[in-house]
């Protein structure tokens, strides 16, 4: 719903015409992905923080990285904030001057709407897009590319059915981290042999 080809964000990324933006959506459902697929895809330099861990020392230093880069390659840096309602508003404050002046792409992820959750001055500058929870067919897509392409879930040699691909899927409740979760799980206590209701 956000990048087939003619919206907004697809238009912006296959163009490499970025934008500071916010990606709000439910747990899981790749918006720390999608920020990484922008930067590859872009060929821009990439930099993640968490605001459960980080404080304004950390931003200030990436700030400092993303001019240098800047100048000596001529590249430009994405900052990926994750969780970023958790910074209080000073915190969200100090992104405002780097924003502005092209230091950064700021792509803050959140859970919470960010009408309430984010300040203003820096909502004013960035676009907000909402991801939607995924469904089950999408989480059984993202199994079976894990069970098909993830290097120790392959050396495992275990097969799985379609009927637990399913109820992983369901009791993940549109979370594909914790689909993954239960799916490396259940293989690591199956071992080597077929993943099924038994």
């Amino acid at each position: 719903h956000l990048l087939a080809i003619g919206k907004p964000l697809r238009e912006a990324i296959d163009s490499s015409q970025l934008h500071s933006m916010i990606l709000w959506g439910p747990p899981g459902v790749g918006k720390t992905t999608l920020a990484k697929l922008i930067a590859k895809v872009c060929d821009v330099e990439f930099k993640s923080v968490s605001a459960v861990l980080a404080g304004v020392k950390d931003i200030r230093e990436v700030f400092t990285f993303a001019k240098e880069v800047r100048k000596s390659a001529g590249r430009r840096t994405l900052l990926f904030v994750d969780e970023v309602h958790r910074f209080n508003k000073s915190q969200q404050d100090a992104f405002l001057p780097s924003v502005e002046d092209g230091t950064i792409i700021f792509i803050g992820a959140t859970t919470e709407n960010p009408s309430f959750a984010l300040n203003n001055a820096l909502l004013s500058r960035a676009r907000i897009y909402k991801l939607e929870s995924l469904n089950t067919d999408h989480l059984v897509i993202i199994l079976n590319q894990a069970i098909n392409r993830d290097f120790e879930l392959r050396q495992k040699s275990f097969k799985v059915s379609g009927e637990i691909l399913q109820a992983i899927a369901y009791s993940a409740d549109g979370d594909a981290r914790r689909a993954l979760n239960i799916l490396e799980v259940a293989s690591d206590m199956c071992g080597e042999g077929e993943l099924t209701d038994a």
